[in-house]
């Protein structure tokens, strides 16, 4: 008897779609239509990055999000399902705020650099997630805002890393007003590097990622923590800070030998170690 063969292929299910290309891991929110940040889809987000951490192979995350719209942020029908609960939601509204908040900081903590790949809109915890990323790269159709205002709740959390990523009355203008931006000028308030046409996203994306893939795993390791870390000293600190730093990295094996193949003309080989 013949093998059945099933007419359509079958859809990739999960919150989080996960793949691998070379040293680049792309991960891709999956919960249709908004791709909210629900409950299940936090956990499984925080759960990819944890293992990546460790990773000698993965040196360049991507974030991106099927369908039309990036993220909506938190999923409001979830959050407002447990009002009926005896402590009117606390309980869970506090487990979800800080699962967001939890995912957010792993971003910013992760050894690799993580590109955020934009098309549609990203809003409220959503736009927050495209700011917490190292970079940001969205199509010309691509839209943000923190809307929270408008339904009586503020864009609290999503504010820290917006106000870390754009101008601080920028930021403030999102905040108050609610009010949706363009592409355009969430490049010009600091939000996203590059604009471009949707044909090309992914295609700039992997280019970005490709050639940070390319240098050193280490350099890009300290480089990433030390960006995080003297942002939040005076300059004078920064300055003793990274001064320590790249000496403690110029006594690393990846910078002896990048200066080697620089001096000897040639191109570098990289070791597998993390540090």
């Amino acid at each position: 008897m013949a093998d059945i063969v099933p007419l359509h292929k079958e859809e990739p299910k999960g919150p989080v779609l996960s793949e691998i290309s070379g040293n680049v891991l792309r991960l891709t929110l999956n919960n249709p239509p908004a791709n909210v940040l629900s409950i299940a889809l936090l956990e499984a987000l925080i759960a990819e990055l944890d293992a990546v951490v460790p990773s000698e192979d993965i040196r360049v995350v991507i974030l991106a999000a099927s369908g039309s719209l990036f993220s909506a942020g938190h999923d409001l029908k979830e959050l407002t399902a447990h009002r009926a609960d005896e402590d009117q939601g606390r309980a869970f509204f506090e487990k979800s705020l800080r699962l967001c908040a939890d995912l957010m900081l792993k971003i910013n903590r992760l050894p690799q650099p993580v590109i955020a790949e934009i098309d549609g809109l990203a809003t409220a915890a959503g736009c927050q997630l495209v700011a917490s990323c190292d970079l940001a790269i969205c199509t010309d159709s691509s839209t943000f805002c923190t809307p929270g205002v408008n339904i009586g709740l503020f864009c609290s959390t999503p504010m820290v890393a917006v106000s870390r990523a754009a101008h601080p009355k920028q930021a403030m203008e999102m905040l108050l007003t609610g009010e949706t931006i363009d592409a355009s000028t969430a490049k010009d308030f600091g939000l996203v590097n590059r604009i471009v046409p949707k044909q090309y996203l992914q295609q700039v994306v992997n280019k970005y990622a490709a050639v940070i893939a390319s240098k050193s795993p280490q350099a890009l390791r300290i480089g990433k923590r030390a960006f995080y870390q003297q942002a939040e000293m005076s300059i004078t600190e920064a300055y003793d800070f990274a001064t320590g730093v790249m000496v403690e990295n110029m006594l690393k094996s990846d910078a002896k030998e990048g200066i080697d193949a620089v001096l000897g003309k040639r191109t570098p080989e990289w070791r597998r170690d993390q540090e």
